[in-house]
């Protein structure tokens, strides 16, 4: 594990652009899985003018690693419409370079990458409690490829979903899917972002801490390729 300690929040948004162009410039095709949410929206804004309408990054195919759909409503869910509004659209990325893990398809999401020739770069965020991607403790276990869990998987799991879809009962769902543990130990390089106060507890476990199915994250630095990028916040008991 390489551990990459930035003065501030612009600087860990500015090496994670980095590292996710160092991943984008080959001469081959390029599959990547991005996150959402709010941790790598300053890393899209240093990428987007960088990459849109670059003909020269038609290699690179987008993948997203977890889902979570609105009740009773079609088309894209919670991850899906956050990375259309945070990269994909202001990027203008062609759709044909970006392939859906939903609900309908999750059971085969595996076998799909392998035959695009798997993943090559992940750009994954962590949560307070340790959890990536959708692998919160208790959820899935350290050999889970991609999966479902539902709202039953753990006691405050229909708080998480209804926090997911902002609050509207109307449209929590009982479920969600998620890459797994061993889908995610598969992928060639693995980068983590933090920044804040509120992760500096879990980045002390990620790099002085033992590896633990109740912090999920701690698996990953096993891989032989992670690269954990926090500000000086996130850092702070280090």
């Amino acid at each position: 594990m390489r551990v990459i300690r930035t003065a501030s929040l612009q600087e860990m948004n500015e090496v994670g652009a980095q590292y996710l162009l160092g991943a984008m410039h080959t001469q081959h095709r390029t599959n990547i899985a991005i996150t959402a949410g709010s941790t790598p929206k300053g890393v899209y804004d240093v990428m987007i003018p960088l990459v849109k309408d670059k003909d020269y990054f038609d290699n690179v195919h987008y993948y997203n690693f977890d889902e979570i759909p609105f009740k009773g409503e079609d088309g894209y869910g919670v991850t899906m419409t956050n990375l259309n509004k945070l990269y994909f659209d202001p990027a203008n990325i062609s759709r044909e370079k970006i392939h859906v893990l939903d609900w309908t398809n999750y059971e085969t999401q595996d076998e799909r990458i392998a035959e695009d020739g798997g993943l090559d770069f992940v750009l994954l965020g962590v949560g307070a409690d340790g959890h990536f991607c959708g692998n919160l403790p208790g959820t899935t276990k350290f050999g889970d490829l991609t999966s479902r869990v539902d709202e039953d998987a753990t006691p405050d799991m229909v708080d998480v979903l209804l926090s997911e879809v902002g609050g509207v009962e109307e449209k929590r769902p009982d479920f969600y899917v998620t890459m797994g543990p061993k889908s995610i130990m598969q992928i060639k390089k693995l980068v983590m972002i933090a920044n804040g106060k509120a992760k500096a507890g879990i980045v002390k476990k990620l790099v002085e801490g033992v590896v633990t199915e109740d912090v999920p994250a701690t698996l990953l630095t096993t891989h032989p390729d992670f690269t954990l990028i926090v500000d000086a916040e996130a850092a702070a008991l280090l």
